[in-house]
C-alpha cells in the first residue's frame, strides 16, 4: 500500500455510539429514531428493543458520524426524544459488542410463582460457573411464569449440574439445553402414559371394576418407586384381573383423564412438524385409542389377553418394561428419521429412567424423587404443556397458532 492511500479502519476499531431511548411506548418510536439518525448517514451495528408494561427501552449501536457532526447528532436525538417526553442517553465507544464466550446454553426457569429470591439464586449460580447472562426474556406468564436466560462462557453440563442443585433448593424447575440450530430442528417427543399423558394409572381403573383396586395400587406404587421388578409386578397385577368382562375396556377408555395441557402440548408439537409417540407399561387397549384420538405418530404398550370375551389375567407379546421403553424410543427415532440427540422423553416413574437417559432431553414430569435426580430436568407443575417452554416455544406462539387454526 502506498503512503498516499488511506488505511481502512477495522470494524473493531470503528468509533460507535450507543443510543438508548426509554419511556412510554407508542407506535412509531423505532421508525422515528432511525429517521433522525439517517440524516447523519450512520450504519446500524446492533439493535435491541424491549417493552415491559408499556415502557420501552430501545438501544441502537451505530457507527459514529464525522467528529464535526457528532455534537449535532446528539443534540438532535435529545430534542427528538424530548418532543415525545422520552429520555435519551448516548455513549461513545469503539467497535461492536464484545464476542460472547464459548459454551452457549438456554436456561429455562419455571416458577409458580417465580420469586425475586429464586431469580437471584439462579443468576448467582450461573455466574458461579463462569457463565454470563446475555439476554433474559419471558416465555409465558400463565399457567406458570417461564423465563429464558441465554448464557455464554460455560459448558452446558456443568451449568446443568449447578442449576439442578439450585432448583432443588428453591423449589423451581430449571432446564438447561445447549444452544444451536438443533433446538429448532424437527424433533421426536416420546411420553410415558400413566401419570404423565394421563392423570390415571390404567391398571387401577381396570382393578376398580374387578374389586381389587387396593391390592393393585400397592404393587403399582412399589414398582414405580423401583422397589419391585416391573415385569414381575405387571404379571402379578394383571392376574388379579382374570375373569373380568371385556366390555370393561370401553368403560375404562371413557374414564381416562388427560393431564391438563396434554392436548395443547400435542396439538402445538404437531403444528411445529414434530412427531409424537407414547410408550407405556399399560395396555394397548387404551393407548391405541389415545393414538387415534390425539393424532399420535407412535404408540406401544402391553396387551391384555382376551379370550371368549373375558380377560385371562395374562399379557401377550413383548413386554414393555424399563429397558423396553428405551428400546422403543430408539426404534421410533429411527422410523421418524430423527437423531437420538434430537429426541425428548417425558416420564414420571423408575421404569422411565432408561428412556429419559437415552433421549437428548429427559424430562421428569411430577416424578418420584429417584427419577427427578436422574433426569436432565424436572417439571413439578401439573401442566404438561409447560414442556413447550423447555423447547423455546412461547405462550404467545401457542395462542397465535390456535387463533390461526380457528
Amino acid at each position: 500500500m502506498s503512503a498516499s492511500q488511506p488505511q481502512e479502519t477495522s470494524p473493531a476499531d470503528t468509533p460507535t455510539l450507543l443510543v438508548k431511548i426509554f419511556g412510554k411506548d407508542r407506535p412509531g418510536i423505532t421508525a422515528g429514531l432511525f429517521d433522525t439518525l439517517a440524516a447523519y448517514s450512520v450504519d446500524v451495528v446492533d439493535i435491541e428493543q424491549v417493552v415491559t408494561r408499556g415502557r420501552i427501552v430501545l438501544c441502537a449501536l451505530v457507527t459514529a458520524p464525522p467528529p464535526r457532526l457528532e455534537g449535532d447528532l446528539r443534540s438532535t436525538v435529545h430534542s427528538w426524544a424530548d418532543s415525545l417526553k422520552m429520555q435519551a442517553e448516548i455513549i461513545s465507544g469503539i467497535g461492536d459488542n464484545r464476542p460472547r464466550g464459548l459454551g452457549r446454553s438456554h436456561v429455562t426457569v419455571l416458577g409458580h410463582p417465580l420469586t425475586a429470591e429464586s431469580t437471584a439464586e439462579i443468576a448467582a449460580s450461573i455466574t458461579a460457573t463462569g457463565g454470563n447472562i446475555d439476554r433474559i426474556f419471558r416465555l409465558a406468564k400463565y399457567p406458570v411464569t417461564a423465563v429464558e436466560f441465554a448464557v455464554s462462557g460455560t459448558e452446558t453440563e456443568p451449568l446443568r449440574t449447578a442449576l439442578a442443585l439450585a432448583a432443588a433448593k428453591l423449589g423451581v424447575d430449571v432446564a438447561v439445553v445447549a444452544a444451536g440450530l438443533h433446538r429448532r430442528a424437527q424433533r421426536l417427543i416420546v411420553m410415558d402414559v400413566d401419570s404423565t399423558l394421563i392423570q390415571d394409572e390404567v391398571i387401577e381403573l381396570f382393578a376398580a371394576h374387578a374389586g381389587c383396586e387396593d391390592k393393585v395400587a400397592e404393587v403399582t406404587a412399589a414398582a414405580m418407586a423401583g422397589e419391585l421388578d416391573f415385569e414381575q409386578s405387571l404379571h402379578a397385577r394383571v392376574e388379579l384381573l382374570a375373569g373380568l368382562d371385556a366390555s370393561v375396556v370401553d368403560k375404562v377408555r371413557t374414564e381416562v383423564r388427560l393431564t391438563p395441557g396434554a392436548r395443547t402440548l400435542i396439538r402445538t408439537l404437531k403444528r411445529l412438524g414434530y412427531q409424537v409417540g407414547v410408550v407405556s407399561g399399560g395396555f394397548t387397549q387404551v393407548t391405541d385409542d389415545l393414538k387415534e384420538r390425539l393424532g399420535l405418530d407412535f404408540a406401544q404398550a402391553n396387551t391384555l389377553e382376551i379370550v371368549d370375551g373375558k380377560l385371562t389375567g395374562k399379557v401377550t407379546g413383548e413386554i414393555v418394561d424399563r429397558a423396553g421403553k428405551a428400546r422403543l424410543l430408539r426404534r421410533f427415532a429411527t422410523e421418524a428419521g430423527v437423531p437420538l440427540e434430537q429426541t425428548v422423553a417425558i416420564g414420571d416413574g423408575a421404569n422411565d429412567l432408561d428412556m429419559l437417559n437415552a433421549a437428548g432431553l429427559g424430562v421428569a414430569f411430577n416424578a418420584k424423587p429417584v427419577v427427578r435426580e436422574a433426569a436432565h430436568t424436572a417439571v413439578n407443575v401439573p401442566f404438561l404443556d409447560t414442556v413447550l417452554y423447555l423447547l423455546g416455544v412461547t405462550r404467545e406462539e401457542v395462542e397465535a397458532a390456535d387463533t390461526h387454526a380457528d
